[in-house]
C-alpha cells in the first residue's frame, strides 16, 4: 500500500464499517512502517490490510475487503496471506480485536484456528452504545504455508 492509494482505500473502508478508519491513521500505518497490503483483483483493489510486527508477535490491526468481493472467500486468501507475512516478519503469534457482533470475521477468524483470549471493554464507538472487543490470538509456525 501507498499514500497514493488511500482515496481508494478509504472509498472501501467506508462502505464497509459503521466507524471506519481516517485516511490520516493510514497515512500514520504508513510512516510508521507498519505492513500494508492491498488485495488487487485484475489490477484493481478491492481490500487492504494493516500489520504491525515486532519482538515476535504481530497485531492485524485493519483488514476489508470490498462488499461486492465478500463470500467469495477473498477474505479467507488474504488473512491468510497476512499470517503468512507475520511470519516472515518474525511473529510467532498473530493478535486482533474483533467486534463480538461482527459473526462473519468470527467465524474466519475461528476456522483459521484463532482462539479468543480476552475482552477489552467499550474497545469500539457505537451508537449509541460502545461495544467490547474480542481479543483474539493464533499462535503461527513455520509450516503455516
Amino acid at each position: 500500500m501507498l499514500a497514493s492509494d488511500l482515496d481508494r482505500v478509504m472509498q472501501i473502508e467506508t462502505r464497509a464499517y459503521a466507524f471506519p478508519w481516517s485516511q490520516g491513521i493510514f497515512k500514520d500505518c504508513l510512516r510508521a512502517g507498519y505492513d500494508c497490503r492491498l488485495l488487487c483483483l485484475d489490477s484493481h483493489i478491492a481490500g487492504h490490510a494493516v500489520l504491525s510486527a515486532a519482538a515476535g508477535e504481530a497485531h492485524l490491526l485493519n483488514i476489508c475487503v470490498q462488499r461486492e468481493q465478500q463470500g467469495k472467500g477473498l477474505g479467507r486468501d488474504f488473512v491468510r496471506h497476512v499470517i503468512s507475512r507475520a511470519r516472515r516478519l518474525g511473529a510467532d503469534a498473530v493478535y486482533l480485536e474483533v467486534r463480538p457482533s461482527n459473526k462473519k470475521a468470527l467465524r474466519l477468524y475461528d476456522s483459521l484456528g484463532f482462539k479468543q483470549i480476552g475482552v477489552r471493554k467499550d474497545y469500539y464507538p457505537g451508537d449509541p452504545l460502545k461495544e467490547d472487543a474480542l481479543v483474539l490470538a493464533l499462535e503461527i509456525y513455520n509450516d503455516f504455508d
